[in-house]
């Protein structure tokens, strides 16, 4: 038994690629399908913010020399 990826033959490369392609589209399908029934009850809305007045903060206590 030989627990390297490296000298592997060609059955078990096909065998790691065919696991993780079908991990791969479970995966893809869960999510699609978990989306899906979420967003068909909820609508979505914009909501307009406006800026109210501009405000001026500073905390600088150096003192300026010229």
């Amino acid at each position: 038994m030989n627990h390297s990826i490296y000298s592997a033959d060609r059955s078990t490369h096909l065998k790691v690629v065919a696991v993780a392609l079908v991990a791969g589209i479970a995966l893809a399908g869960f999510g699609i399908s978990a989306r899906s029934s979420s967003d068909e009850r909820l609508t979505q809305t914009a909501r307009v913010i406006k800026a109210g007045k501009p405000v001026v903060i500073t905390s600088s206590s150096a003192s300026l020399v010229r």
